[in-house]
């Protein structure tokens, strides 16, 4: 690695560090009545949305305080008797375990919610679509995350997957810092836009 490359990658994770700053603070100004209405529109538009209507396992996240919330699509995946996987995160490595009861949960590492009890792992090549947090997207469909690279570690196995990210407005920035291993979702859902990449 050159020297030039190391001041890239410096400078690129000091962009990110302080870009996760502002969202975070967007995020926590959000009035949660707001929150509410902006969720049901996400929930809306994914559950018409093909990637969905397609999928036969989803992966989907279980979500944090200030992420979008989407139990509401968690349970009409698991009533249209599709399969639905959440992470586990096993050291630095993430997996898919498949969820089927949304009370059966549990927070596991990182504080990152996962399936309580005996874990049953799903292949990520089967996956259909993964809704893929993010901190921050552009309009090019680039994500910060929140500093780990799971998601970024686990797109390579999830060669069939659509990726698609469900985001609040004030998440959407001109421009995401961007690293070489770093990777853009397939589209950006918002509850007053859309962006594909």
């Amino acid at each position: 690695m050159t020297a030039t490359t190391i001041f890239d990658d410096e400078k690129i994770s000091a962009q990110k560090k302080i870009l996760r700053r502002e969202i975070h603070a967007r995020l926590r100004s959000m009035p949660s009545e707001d929150k509410k209405v902006f969720d049901c529109a996400l929930t809306e538009k994914f559950l018409a949305h093909p990637s969905y209507k397609e999928a036969k396992i989803l992966m989907a996240y279980l979500s944090m305080a200030e992420e979008v919330q989407l139990n509401e699509i968690i349970s009409a995946a698991l009533s249209e008797k599709k399969i639905v996987a959440v992470p586990l995160i096993d050291g630095r490595e993430m997996h898919a375990v498949r969820l089927k009861n949304l009370d059966a949960v549990e927070v596991g590492a990182y504080g990152i919610a996962t399936v309580a009890g005996e874990k049953f792992f799903v292949d990520a090549e089967r996956i259909d679509c993964v809704i893929t947090p993010g901190l921050a997207f552009d309009a090019d469909c680039y994500r910060l995350g929140r500093g780990a690279a799971f998601y970024d570690k686990f797109f390579p196995r999830a060669v069939h997957a659509k990726k698609i990210a469900l985001a609040y407005d004030c998440q959407i920035v001109e421009k995401v810092p961007i690293a070489p291993h770093d990777f853009p979702v397939d589209a950006v859902i918002t509850p007053t836009d859309f962006f594909s990449a």
